[in-house]
């Protein structure tokens, strides 16, 4: 599993330093400024190791809490040298006054090991709140067992924000039934992740998949919003290109390895920020905001799921995603949309807001799509996609969309 970024709202926001090895302090001040501008409280940081460079690049961020990667070989000592080193810095983020500490992974640790860090750490004074991504602990029904197993723990994160390998929607009932346990008898918060889309391509059995994430940005927030109204609401991912989830710009100073370009390059994700501007406004203040410029954002991948490329292998669940032109319109007031891609085309009754519709791919061979906003009979906005959808000439497989916007 890759090392995760994550953005929280109502708390801080996560960056994977570990995709900004090679960044200088104006990249830093780049991405802070740009998530900032859409609602972003602050970055997040997964620690991988003691003296991993991650330590050195801290002193750049802005409001931060630690996420340790416990995937790595971790000693307790060094995990508590670092809170110990930062835990007073005004950019530290805090939970009822305790440093924020949450982790990927962890609980084959145990929890004696979370005992002794905290004890270790509050013998010095320094007080943390807990709130770990223990990712084993998915199933509903393990939720009592997490709290019974684990007494250390104040607080949980859920990682899980795409659906466990199945060909359907991701439901909430995961997050609520942690929820419930976090708020029975523990202090900590409840953080829910919400992701746009989850696709890897490696090239080895354990590092080739796709989640279906067709609509999942849409109804990922609806359901943090609507049903769920978590403490903190994480956003995975900034900058984790190999997974396919970044909202950031993909920075070319990143060494993405040798087959992560392949399906990154490309294939910007800017204009999802858009959605997430509208629902973390939404999310902060109780209410969905009103819209005051019209505009269409769409996504879309290159290639049909059954084309057959000339390099390595049809991902794991390459059968769920749905080959079609997503696109999600926030409206000042009632418009029609409509789409149109080769010889297809879908137009549904926009109301003022957020909504979302799709149409499927065509036949014919490279196509792009072209979408208009319609308001009482007058085309109000209208565009193209900038990449064709080709049914050949396929040379490596590639479910990571490309995101474009008319506005």
């Amino acid at each position: 599993m890759a090392i995760h970024f994550a953005l929280l709202l109502a708390g801080a926001a996560m960056v994977q330093v570990q995709n900004s090895y090679s960044y200088a302090a104006s990249d830093w001040q780049s991405d802070i400024t740009t998530a900032a501008g859409i609602g972003i409280d602050g970055f997040g940081n997964p620690q991988h190791a003691q003296n991993d460079y991650e330590v050195d690049r801290l002193v750049d961020a802005f409001s931060l809490f630690f996420s340790f990667d416990m995937s790595y070989s971790w000693a307790s000592s060094d995990m508590v040298s670092i809170v110990q080193k930062y835990a007073n810095s005004s950019a530290m983020y805090t939970w009822n006054d305790a440093v924020l500490v949450s982790t990927y992974s962890g609980e084959s640790y145990g929890d004696s090991f979370w005992s002794d860090f905290k004890s270790t750490l509050a013998a010095d004074g320094i007080t943390i709140i807990l709130a770990p991504a223990f990712t084993t602990y998915r199933d509903p029904s393990d939720a009592n067992s997490l709290m019974s197993t684990f007494s250390s723990i104040d607080g949980f994160f859920n990682w899980w924000s795409w659906p466990a390998d199945v060909d359907a929607n991701l439901t909430t009932a995961t997050d609520l039934a942690y929820q419930a346990v976090v708020k029975s008898d523990r202090t900590g918060p409840y953080i829910m992740s919400v992701s746009p889309w989850q696709f890897k391509n490696l090239g080895t059995n354990d590092t080739d998949w796709v989640e279906l994430s067709d609509t999942l940005w849409y109804y990922r927030w609806l359901q943090a919003i609507q049903d769920v109204n978590p403490d903190i609401v994480e956003i995975v991912t900034w900058n984790d290109y190999a997974e396919s989830h970044y909202i950031g710009e993909i920075n070319s100073n990143v060494d993405l390895g040798d087959l992560a370009p392949n399906y990154v390059d490309g294939f910007p994700h800017t204009y999802w920020r858009n959605v997430s501007q509208y629902f973390i406004s939404w999310y902060k203040s109780g209410g969905a905001p009103t819209v005051t410029d019209d505009q269409v954002i769409f996504w879309y991948r290159g290639w049909p799921k059954d084309t057959t490329c000339s390099t390595g292998s049809p991902p794991r669940n390459y059968g769920f995603p749905v080959d079609a032109v997503f696109a999600l319109a926030l409206l000042s007031s009632e418009a029609s949309v409509q789409l149109y891609i080769g010889s297809n085309s879908f137009s549904w009754d926009a109301p003022a807001g957020a909504s979302i519709g799709s149409v499927p791919f065509p036949t014919e061979d490279s196509q792009i799509p072209y979408i208009e906003i319609v308001r009482d009979n007058t085309t109000i906005k209208s565009g193209y996609g900038s990449l064709q959808v080709n049914q050949t000439g396929c040379s490596y497989y590639n479910f990571n969309p490309w995101v474009g916007i008319i506005d």
